[in-house]
């Protein structure tokens, strides 16, 4: 059966796997994804959720660059939010709440209608490598499946060890075996391994629980989507979420358990999440607080199945009942299934290049939380640039890497090899230092034009792009050179409490200003007159409305950006040894040598090295 030799295997079929496979096979490399249970296919092991806070930028810059998980994120949506509205455009995330039964089926389906893409159920035990080449798996049936690269998506499954409270058996994920095998032979191959931890809350009957003691958390009132493309619409009916907080009494019941907590009885030493601690581990760290905030998120339309988000646990699960019986509205909570905390094997990132081929074997590629990440948004970036690349060298082609001012997933990947991570890696607007550029709706401008030069975004997609660019543009330049009388202006104006003015002047000055909307600028009868003449859709009056008000700080980070690009293009000479570099300092020397960083402006953001010894690389490079 596997006489044929794939050009790139997957390994693992969870965010990573799926996008990785579908971005090689769409890429026309023959495909083949390897899983120990296809019924699980994208399985949202977590919470039933996609996008927020920068993770919904990078769920449009997946889909700009042809990736599926923003469709499978909009058609499998019970609601929809954009947060952080009341903040600037950089802030802007989108997010929905999914329907988990159907995003995991909607991604089957894709994934069964991809061209080049065979699947195979089985556990990859082993790798087959010749002369520092990965050359292929071996399944625990003994099959041995030769391939020209190979991406392993393992997520939380290597090795994996789930705790609730005293007790502790292997898994991947409840009810799923783990992963053996592939940690040995990459730690005999010369890889440095680690472990890490992460934890999932109780799941509940929402017959059970009393909703008229939370409070209600509906979705926007006009929807918007994730996908770029028309193959997806904005839902047009949604599911509500509640919220609801924990109290002194809720944190009295938890602290019983803490002597048969696994955290802290010496079962787990690994490291967790910091921006996702388990209820023990909050009320631990911050007991000065007296509540915490629970989000009651229902898993889909129909189930009566709910997820109790901010109340992630690994305590005894008799502690675990007693305490959420405490809770306002959960009085007579039911529980189907308690939480848990589970351990698994990672990879530290620094041993990948920028494509996430490994240094040391050539041909392997790591993606998702084999590299130290958490998140289904983070794990899915990273499948897709692994799928693109691995597909790209089959075909002998140069690689495809994002820089960090061009995406957040550019952010990511320089942060994991550059930085390396000691905890699970979780991607923030913060982390960008251009968020003004990497916002969530240009991310179709910044990449969609490159995804479709290397053979990812289709015809359609880039059409769409390039029709949405110039009526942008042709709208912008239209607010440019096209004055407005004070009499139309000035009742507007007053309208807001905004200075008036005094004579006719452009309309652009006046939409620049900070309480002036787009909503103000339709009440202009000319400005109304052209969108309905062009037919502008609402996707294209927002970006017209930041490109007006944000103008000064796109600019200004454009050239921020320009000064990096400079160093950016200083390439490094592979394999550089910088011990001959005496004036640099001995730390710098050493974590260079150990990264290896393509560029000098990798290697300025090397933990470790300074300014100077930067200056010092300069003048080598430029002798």
């Amino acid at each position: 059966m596997f006489k044929e030799k794939y050009d790139v295997i997957v390994v693992g079929g969870g965010h990573a796997g799926s996008e990785a496979a579908a971005s090689a096979a769409n890429m026309g490399s023959k495909t083949l994804l390897v899983t120990m249970n296809l019924q699980n296919i994208a399985q949202m092991s977590c919470n039933p959720a996609m996008g927020g806070i920068a993770k919904g930028q990078i769920l449009r810059e997946i889909d700009a660059m042809g990736g599926y998980s923003g469709i499978v994120s909009d058609t499998s949506a019970i609601q929809f939010k954009m947060l952080n509205k009341s903040k600037g455009p950089a802030m802007w995330s989108p997010r929905v709440q999914s329907d988990r039964m159907l995003f995991a089926e909607h991604w089957r389906l894709k994934l069964e209608a991809t061209k080049n893409l065979d699947f195979y159920q089985e556990m990859v035990s082993s790798l087959l490598v010749k002369k520092g080449k990965l050359i292929g798996v071996k399944t625990s049936l003994g099959l041995e499946i030769e391939a020209k690269s190979v991406i392993l998506t393992n997520g939380t499954f290597l090795n994996g060890l789930i705790h609730i409270g005293d007790k502790n058996f292997g898994g991947g994920r409840a009810g799923e075996r783990a992963s053996i095998g592939i940690t040995k032979d990459l730690i005999d191959l010369g890889f440095e391994a680690g472990r890490m931890k992460t934890g999932t809350p109780p799941r509940v009957d929402g017959r059970s629980l009393d909703f008229s003691k939370m409070i209600e958390q509906p979705g926007d009132a006009i929807p918007s989507k994730f996908s770029f493309s028309n193959e997806t619409q904005a839902l047009t009916k949604q599911r509500s979420c509640f919220m609801t907080y924990t109290s002194p009494e809720v944190h009295n019941i938890l602290k019983e358990g803490f002597d048969r907590s696994p955290m802290f009885n010496g079962s787990i030493e690994s490291t967790g999440p910091r921006y996702c601690p388990s209820i023990e581990d909050k009320i631990h760290k911050f007991s000065e607080k007296d509540r915490h905030q629970m989000f009651i998120e229902p898993e889909g339309w129909k189930t009566i199945e709910y997820y109790v988000n901010g109340f992630s646990t690994s305590l005894p699960e008799d502690i675990q009942y007693k305490a959420l019986k405490s809770v306002k509205g959960f009085e007579n909570v039911k529980f189907f299934r308690p939480g848990y905390a589970i351990e698994y094997d990672y990879f530290p990132p620094t041993q990948l290049k920028h494509t996430l081929e490994t240094k040391l074997v050539e041909n392997l590629y790591f993606a998702g939380q084999i590299n130290g990440t958490t998140g289904y948004e983070e794990a899915a970036s990273q499948g897709l640039m692994a799928g693109i690349n691995a597909a790209l060298q089959v075909q002998e082609r140069e690689e495809f890497t994002l820089q960090r001012n061009e995406a957040y997933i550019g952010v990511l990947i320089d942060d994991l090899i550059t930085k390396g991570t000691e905890e699970p890696y979780r991607m923030f607007t913060s982390r960008a230092e251009y968020r003004t550029l990497l916002r969530q709706d240009n991310a179709d401008f910044r990449l969609t034009e490159k995804a479709h030069k290397i053979g990812l975004a289709s015809d359609a997609r880039l059409q769409k792009m390039e029709e949405k660019k110039a009526k942008s543009k042709d709208f912008v330049d239209f607010f440019k050179n096209t004055s407005v009388t004070t009499d139309e202006i000035n009742p507007i104006l007053e309208n807001k409490k905004s200075h008036k003015v005094e004579q006719q002047g452009k309309m652009f000055k006046i939409f620049a200003r900070p309480n002036i909307t787009m909503d103000d600028m339709l009440m202009v009868e000319s400005v109304k007159a052209y969108t309905e003449k062009h037919k502008l859709d609402s996707e294209t009056l927002e970006q017209v409305e930041i490109q007006v008000k944000y103008a000064g700080y796109i600019a200004k980070e454009k050239q921020n950006a320009d000064k990096l690009n400079r160093l950016e293009n200083i390439k490094i000479p592979q394999n550089f040894d910088y011990s001959k570099l005496k004036s640099m300092s001995f730390e710098a020397r050493e974590k260079l040598n150990e990264i290896q960083p393509r560029t000098v402006s990798q290697a300025s953001r090397v933990s470790g090295v300074n300014p100077s010894d930067i200056s010092v690389l300069l003048v080598h490079m430029g002798r």
